[in-house]
């Protein structure tokens, strides 16, 4: 039974993600801040999969400590993890001049740091194992920047190379690295807008294509995956 670990898992794109892996019978680990969130979320997956181990964490993955604890306990209790999904992330819908001033730093710590220091935890592992897969949770604005969301574009931008990085060290050992790259998707960054979710990706096309991803033969990898509301941007 295969292991995986998904950042921001109780929200969005990382619940519907976390949802689809347990239903393919696999084990996930997830971490959220609020621990009353993580066991009511805990509770629905074994009712969705019983067979399957859930473990949880309390941790907030924009401390760098709380995350190194949360993958050493997941490792300590599930074994290798082979799947790594970094979903977690922020979005602050202001241009630089006008953002605060600790946003950089809050940013490239929610958006940056915790895909970067789960690579350096578990990297070696899935060399020495010759398998695995990690999953980076991208945006469009890692292609085109926004002007209206700076730091954020930054912060996604640098995202998408540290994926580019991932993949070419890690191509010669079987490991697999893929870049998800969503455009307008129905998730809580949208709240206190008007928006129409029947004009916008949904969490679940994006938990669809990793499971479609991840069920490809040993020789195949998907490098980028760009998934786009059929009607264009919002």
């Amino acid at each position: 039974m295969k292991n995986a670990l998904i950042t921001g898992a109780t929200k969005g794109m990382g619940r519907a993600i976390t949802i689809a892996l347990a239903k393919q019978g696999i084990n996930v680990a997830i971490c959220s801040r609020n621990a009353h969130e993580l066991e009511a979320f805990k509770a629905e997956l074994h009712e969705i999969a019983p067979q399957i181990k859930v473990v949880t964490a309390v941790a907030d993955c924009s401390i760098k400590a709380e995350l190194i604890n949360f993958a050493e306990f997941t490792e300590k209790n599930m074994g290798f993890v082979g799947i790594i999904v970094n979903n977690v992330g922020m979005y602050r819908h202001l241009p630089i001049l006008e953002d605060d001033e600790n946003s950089f730093e809050k940013q490239v710590n929610t958006n940056l740091m915790p895909a970067y220091e789960l690579y350096r935890f578990f990297g070696k592992k899935m060399v020495s194992a010759g398998e695995g897969h990690i999953f980076n949770i991208c945006s469009v604005a890692s292609l085109q920047p926004i002007a209206v969301a700076g730091v954020y574009s930054v912060t996604k931008y640098a995202l998408l190379g540290l994926n580019k990085v991932m993949k070419l060290e890690m191509e010669p050992h079987g490991v697999k690295v893929t870049a998800i790259i969503p455009g307008s998707t129905y998730t809580d960054s949208w709240k206190g807008m008007e928006v129409d979710p029947n004009q916008m990706v949904l969490p679940e096309d994006i938990a669809e294509a990793i499971t479609m991803i991840l069920n490809m033969s040993v020789g195949a990898n998907v490098d980028e995956m760009i998934i786009k509301p059929a009607g264009g941007q919002l």
